[in-house]
């Protein structure tokens, strides 16, 4: 980001070289208590705002500070391809811990035996969220993880089978789930890890505690209760998305969902281009619709 660091610093210069002739012309003629102070001046200017070249980025959130993949939305009307997911995966390990409860291998409780796989940033992430929550006796586990374009598809079409062709809301529709981009997660309560899930998981300690910190992790709840109508997902109190810690900060103290964000960043963008701004900076965030005919949701 030179070129946004030279602008930056361009913007700083001349800033102060205007203050200096400000000073050098004006303040021999004010009275002692009206002189006017550099500080002052500099306080009510917004140094930090972020430019690109000569563009100003008028997001909360800098480009340097996302990574595409990590902000990606998958859902029914931003479908992911085949063949996605946001690299590298790692399987996660099961916790094994020291005679003092420590984890000693980076690993994470599980509720199954099963292989799981995350995106690794995602995942060591994820074990850090867990030992936080640890040491203030929450103990999570993961019960679900990556899942490939063709698990969901299996998955999705014998949901409907067993629904007599209904789409009932619980399993995503191959291409639009948030599993397959590695960076989502279901991490249930030491109480639920064998028992079905559904929004009354909400009220348990641990997933206050998640809802409450997870974005100090990186990681937003991804399908929150008073956002049914936007994410046209069933309240799930147990589903994590990692997003970056600088999305996820806004997103959760804001009260948004993942698609408001998106809504927001593209906005921002359309904004920026309009403006001049260089296309190659933002063409990676750029998500386009493309809407299903039908199906579903989660």
């Amino acid at each position: 980001m030179r070129s946004a660091f030279s602008g930056f610093l361009r913007r700083v210069l001349l800033l102060f070289s205007a203050l200096a002739c400000l000073a050098s012309l004006c303040l021999p003629a004010l009275a002692e208590e009206d002189e006017l102070m550099i500080e002052e001046i500099v306080e009510n200017i917004d140094l930090d705002a972020v430019v690109y070249g000569d563009v100003p980025w008028d997001f909360p959130v800098p480009l340097e500070d996302m990574e595409p993949d990590y902000v990606r939305l998958a859902n029914k009307h931003y479908l992911l391809e085949k063949d996605f997911y946001a690299a590298p995966l790692v399987t996660v390990k099961s916790r094994k811990a020291d005679r003092d409860g420590n984890n000693t291998n980076g690993g994470m409780l599980k509720a199954s035996g099963s292989k799981m796989q995350l995106q690794e940033t995602c995942c060591q992430a994820l074990v850090a969220m867990s030992e936080a929550a640890r040491q203030e006796g929450h103990l999570l586990y993961l019960k679900s993880a990556y899942r490939s374009y063709q698990t969901q598809n299996t998955m999705y079409y014998n949901r409907l089978k067993r629904n007599n062709g209904r789409d009932d809301g619980w399993v995503a529709m191959p291409g639009s789930s948030d599993h397959q981009t590695g960076l989502g997660c279901d991490v249930v309560p030491r109480s639920w890890k064998n028992k079905s899930m559904n929004g009354k998981m909400g009220r348990e300690p641990e997933c206050i505690w998640m809802e409450a910190h997870c974005h100090e992790f990186g990681f937003i709840l991804r399908y929150p209760e008073d956002k049914e109508d936007i994410t046209e997902i069933n309240y799930e109190p147990w589903h994590l998305r990692y997003v970056g810690p600088a999305a996820a900060a806004y997103i959760m103290e804001n009260g948004l969902c993942l698609e408001e964000f998106v809504d927001q960043l593209q906005a921002a963008i359309d904004r920026f281009l309009s403006a001049g701004g260089d296309p190659k900076l933002v063409e990676a965030f750029i998500q386009t619709p493309a809407d299903a005919s039908d199906g579903a949701q989660s």
